[in-house]
């Protein structure tokens, strides 16, 4: 059975969607926060991007770049993410972030 590539599990995340990385070794999904999120980044002085970033190395210890560093359309939240893992890490990778994305959304869901 051939395991699923970490572009097709961020695509199956709640609000999220990402481009194929082309050849590239870096994804750049987009995240629609819930406004909770996003009220709770602008309490901490902080782009919501960066919470999510923040959150999720502090939850399963993988590091993200928020897009708020890259000039992304205002408004709009990413993060990149650099595809280096051997391939059979991947699975457990994807269940992490999945299961950090799924509580992260839980706990600020409009």
């Amino acid at each position: 059975m051939e395991q699923e590539t970490l572009e097709e599990a961020l695509n199956k995340l709640e609000g999220v969607t990402c481009n194929r990385a082309e050849g590239a070794i870096y994804l750049f999904p987009c995240i629609n926060l819930p406004q909770k999120a996003i009220a709770a980044a602008e309490a901490a002085k902080t782009a919501p991007d960066a919470l999510y970033c923040q959150r999720l190395l502090n939850a399963i210890g993988k590091v993200v770049v928020p897009g708020s560093g890259f000039r992304q359309v205002p408004g709009t939240w990413h993060f990149r993410c650099t595809i280096l893992p051997q391939e059979d890490k991947i699975p457990a990778i994807v269940n992490r972030l999945t299961e950090f994305h799924e509580s992260f959304m839980d706990e600020f869901r409009n």
